[in-house]
């Protein structure tokens, strides 16, 4: 058995940063950039108004009241071609180029008006509610730098920089493959002692959610002619994903298949709970990481595993930012050599700390406590006995407190 960390670090060295390719902004949510981003021109382009009023020389307006004469109108799409003199304004709405010879607005409700003799009640010194070109960004400005995760917001700016085209990383395709006599697809009749393979549709959708592009290569039954049959279907995937036979049972077939088609073991089992038995090698170039059938195994082994795989992928480190912590819900035993990932629901204490609160059953059977949890508590190996209100690492599930992004 190796550590967390050992495996951890196998697992990213052995997967290889994905190739580009250029998507239109509308198709760009959620892809990762594959380089740096230029802005095309500068926002604004040319200096504008902040407000609706008059554009005005500052020097006229210095001592009020004063009456000017509005020479004509600057709107936004189409700005005054002449220029403002001594005396003179020019209506200004707000977006609209400021013409030449202002350097100032004044806002219409510090105005009154007869025909075009404009009364000025206060005073606007120069650059007053004036947006200077470039006040945003410049052309040439560095806005979006690759590795970024493209959220709505950066698509806007993308628009905003003229960029109509973006290149980013591919979606790295993940062929995953379900194994076992026991299991079924969702809506499929269930013969005696047979179970529903939960993980297929789990892992799926986490494959999407991590940026990848899922192949589902079906359940292969337990015996090596159907298990081989299913794995020749990842031939050109990236990363290839098993479910279940991972472990020392009769049954067990991926770790002998797998090995008796050539792979190069990197490791097998780690030193965690939920999710010892594990599997990462290489087959006939492709990656592959063996996951635990049980399906909080394969939930837990996913979240810290194959999100690392795919972000590597993509180009975004761990993808996910550093450590994160909390105060604990309750008190927690001494730890064996193994790390735990303890399922927990996460809330605030009256002062507006974060608090992890594990469940108290934590059986690695149990679903439905996956489906409930915020986060993961880590426990590292051999941790001494932990009081309620110590601060735990944590790694969080979904969004709400915990601040993820919808795993599991």
């Amino acid at each position: 058995m190796i550590s967390v960390a050992e495996a951890l670090a196998k697992v990213v060295e052995g997967v290889s940063l994905v190739s580009t390719e250029q998507v239109p902004l509308p198709a760009a949510l959620g892809r990762v950039l594959a380089e740096d981003v230029k802005s095309r021109v500068s926002h604004p382009p040319v200096a504008v108004s902040a407000m609706d009023g008059y554009a005005v020389c500052s020097g006229d307006v210095e001592k009020v009241p004063v009456t000017l004469k509005q020479i004509g109108l600057s709107a936004a799409g189409g700005g005054f071609d002449g220029s403002v003199g001594p005396g003179e304004t020019v209506r200004i709405f707000t977006g609209a180029p400021v013409p030449g010879g202002a350097d100032a607005i004044v806002i219409q409700e510090h105005t009154e008006t007869d025909a075009d003799a404009i009364t000025v009640k206060e005073a606007a010194p120069e650059g007053r509610f004036i947006r200077p070109a470039g006040l945003d960004f410049r052309q040439g400005d560095v806005l979006l730098p690759a590795a970024t995760v493209l959220s709505a917001r950066d698509i806007g700016l993308a628009g905003a920089m003229n960029v109509p085209w973006l290149t980013v990383r591919r979606r790295p395709r993940v062929a995953y493959a379900a194994t076992g006599d026991e299991v079924v697809m969702p809506g499929d009749p269930l013969g005696p002692g047979q179970i529903i393979s939960s993980n297929s549709v789990a892992l799926d959708a986490y494959i999407r959610v991590l940026g990848g592009e899922p192949l589902n290569l079906g359940i292969a039954r337990d015996n090596e002619e159907s298990l081989r049959r299913v794995l020749d279907g990842a031939k050109g995937a990236d990363l290839l994903v098993t479910i279940g036979g991972a472990s020392v049972g009769d049954f067990d077939l991926v770790k002998k298949v797998l090995g008796d088609d050539g792979m190069d073991l990197g490791f097998y089992k780690v030193a965690m709970r939920p999710g010892k038995p594990l599997i990462f090698g290489r087959l006939n170039g492709i990656p592959v990481l063996g996951l635990p059938g049980n399906p909080v195994s394969a939930g837990v082994t996913s979240v810290i595993f194959l999100k690392a795989a795919i972000a590597e992928m993509l180009g975004i480190g761990n993808g996910g930012g550093g450590p994160r912590t909390a105060l604990l819900g309750r008190g927690l035993e001494q730890n064996d050599q193994r790390q735990d990932y303890l399922r927990a629901k996460l809330s605030h204490d009256k002062d507006g700390r974060l608090v992890a609160t594990p469940f108290e059953g934590q059986d690695s059977s149990m679903m439905a406590r996956l489906a409930e949890a915020d986060c993961l508590v880590v426990r590292p190996p051999n941790a001494k006995a932990a009081n309620k209100g110590e601060p735990a690492e944590i790694i969080p599930l979904g969004g709400g407190l915990g601040g993820g992004s919808g795993l599991f």
